[in-house]
């Protein structure tokens, strides 16, 4: 039996710049990831609104889907409650309905109750005349009142992304302070106390004899009269939300309200946490808003240690590496949400978070391949490449890089993919290829190395053996080893290999790691090494790329690379490349 509120379901239409969005959320904590105006922000909104504590709530023409009032907007929540909320206790009478694991359905009475999962069906409407409705729809169809008291038995807390975060830190009606203090008629009381203050006392003489002259203006007016200053509400203004938590600093008290974005945050979320549990329902748009790293991680620890479902939206890499229990969903501009399966993506979460995060994300095979791009996209753009929002990350290998692949295709992330073409997982790699078009690049034959090493001229190929700052013992050493030579001269490499040809092979081998032909054991695994003497690191990938602009190899090799080049360009808003059009001359 839950002991929390769990939201199944939430469909949402026409709500703000969301036309239709049908979401079925973990059960746990639910962390939304997308670009700029995807609709998260709205998303976390419309879970407060229908949750809302009063009937106060005010909406406007920009809260309607392009401005549209005539079909309005319609914010649906299926939810399960604990027997805390004590539905019985409530004027209506609320029949449940039944979750299958996908919808409402109505309850079977054959069904054992033990195994049934009972849900209500709550709806907020926003009507063509500017007014919210509140609704809960009944299993036969009947629509009744969702009060504002069982809104506020839920509970939910909202800490926004702007400076409207100390709504829970004071007593206005279904803060986190009110439901934690308010038993009885603590309110009014307090408003009692608060409007006794005699605050006439400190008027001035003159004050006081224009408040008598006032008084007698009224009198002879037959208005109200016998006159007094004291503290009054307002219209949407109760004297109790005036009333908030104070916290000594240095000797004085001051209002949590006036701490830092943070601490406000923070100490929201632990009066939340007093709360009997029955009520605890947190959203948080960009949870990072405000809070150190090590505090963020504390925040988040919190969350996920306790049995609360919550929802988060973030931009930060170190939320998205922190959360590793979250479920993780991707919000496209459309408003569909898709998840990202934690079996394909874990490694990559941890290793290079911002992958998430990036317009574009180019998933390369390996250190190589990354070292490569980041240079390549450097005489592309002119500039670095993630300043047009694309992040060039490390697969993992290419086996790992196709389930990442799959799990950003499958959650509707625009992603690319740069590797080798090993023969393994053909028809999965086809599926992505289909779906991708260019963005997903693979080498008709061979790895990144033998492609550009093929097109090197016979005399320059030793050059290749050369790092910038023209070092080239430890690389022509590998050769040597290999050729079983106990110098390492360039003459005595060239006349052990025999001819260019099987220079080239073995230049290939050694910048692979190839260990075929090693004469034992030991020498298998040190011939494994000699790609990191290489190649084998972004700074060597980019060396790489560096050489075949150097040798004047590009002509040789943009048949096949400029197609995924103008893939990139495009998905960033940039016109193609013609054929011959790169140009590396500075």
């Amino acid at each position: 039996m839950i002991k929390q509120p769990r939201i199944r379901r939430i469909k949402i239409s026409n709500f703000r710049g969301l036309a239709s969005t049908d979401w079925i959320p973990g059960d746990r904590m639910n962390l939304l990831i997308g670009g700029g105006d995807s609709g998260k922000s709205t998303l976390l909104h419309a879970i407060a609104l229908i949750f809302s504590p009063t009937n106060s709530a005010q909406v406007f023409e920009t809260d309607y889907f392009n401005r549209s009032l005539d079909h309005g907007f319609e914010i649906e929540a299926t939810v399960s409650l604990p027997p805390e909320v004590e539905l019985a206790n409530f004027q209506q009478t609320l029949w449940p309905w039944e979750w299958n694991g996908n919808s409402a359905i109505l309850p079977d009475r054959e069904r054992d109750d033990a195994n049934s999962d009972p849900v209500c069906v709550f709806r907020v409407r926003g009507t063509a005349d500017l007014e919210l409705v509140w609704e809960v729809v009944q299993p036969n169809m009947e629509v009744v009142g969702l009060s504002t008291s069982l809104r506020r038995k839920v509970g939910v807390v909202r800490l926004a992304n702007d400076d409207r975060n100390d709504r829970d830190l004071r007593l206005v009606p279904g803060s986190a302070l009110d439901r934690l203090l308010s038993k009885g008629n603590l309110k009014s009381r307090i408003s009692a106390q608060v409007g006794s203050v005699e605050v006439s006392n400190a008027f001035t003489g003159d004050e006081t004899k224009a408040l008598k002259n006032l008084d007698k203006i009224l009198k002879n007016a037959g208005l109200p009269h016998n006159l007094d200053i004291g503290l009054t509400s307002s219209q949407g203004l109760s004297i109790g939300a005036l009333v908030g938590l104070l916290a000594e600093k240095d000797g004085t008290l001051l209002p949590v309200a006036s701490w830092g974005a943070g601490t406000r945050r923070m100490a929201a979320l632990q009066v939340a946490g007093a709360i009997e549990a029955a009520t605890r329902l947190t959203v948080i748009d960009e949870i990072e808003r405000g809070l150190e790293p090590y505090r963020l991680r504390q925040l988040l620890d919190a969350l996920g240690s306790d049995h609360q479902q919550c929802f988060l939206t973030t931009h930060s890499p170190i939320v998205i590496a922190a959360a590793k229990d979250a479920a993780l969903w991707y919000m496209d501009g459309g408003g569909q949400i898709g998840r990202l399966h934690p079996d394909k993506i874990g490694r990559q979460q941890n290793r290079d978070p911002e992958t998430f995060l990036s317009k574009v994300p180019i998933i390369a095979e390996g250190v190589t391949e990354v070292g490569f791009l980041r240079a390549l996209f450097h005489t592309v753009f002119r500039e670095r490449e993630y300043v047009h929002g694309i992040r060039i990350s490390d697969g993992g290998g290419n086996e790992s890089m196709l389930g990442l692949l799959e799990a950003l295709r499958s959650a509707g992330i625009n992603g690319a993919g740069f590797c080798d073409d090993e023969g393994r997982f053909p028809e999965r790699w086809r599926k992505l290829k289909d779906a991708s078009g260019p963005k997903l690049f693979q080498w008709p034959a061979g790895c990144l190395e033998e492609n550009v090493i093929a097109h090197v001229p016979d005399d320059k190929l030793l050059s290749l053996a050369y790092d910038p700052d023209g070092s080239g013992g430890d690389r022509l050493r590998t050769l040597a080893d290999r050729l079983s030579l106990p110098g390492k001269e360039e003459t005595e490499i060239l006349a052990a290999a025999g001819s260019s040809a099987a220079l080239r092979a073995l230049i290939i081998a050694a910048a692979t790691g190839d260990k075929r032909g090693a004469p034992d054991d030991r020498s298998a695994k040190e011939w494994s090494k000699h790609s990191q003497r290489w190649f084998k690191s972004i700074g060597g990938g980019a060396e790489l790329c560096e050489k075949m602009i150097a040798l004047g190899l590009w002509s040789k090799i943009e048949p096949d690379l400029l197609p995924f080049i103008n893939a990139i360009r495009s998905a960033v808003g940039m016109s193609a490349l013609a054929p011959g059009e790169l140009r590396f001359d500075g």
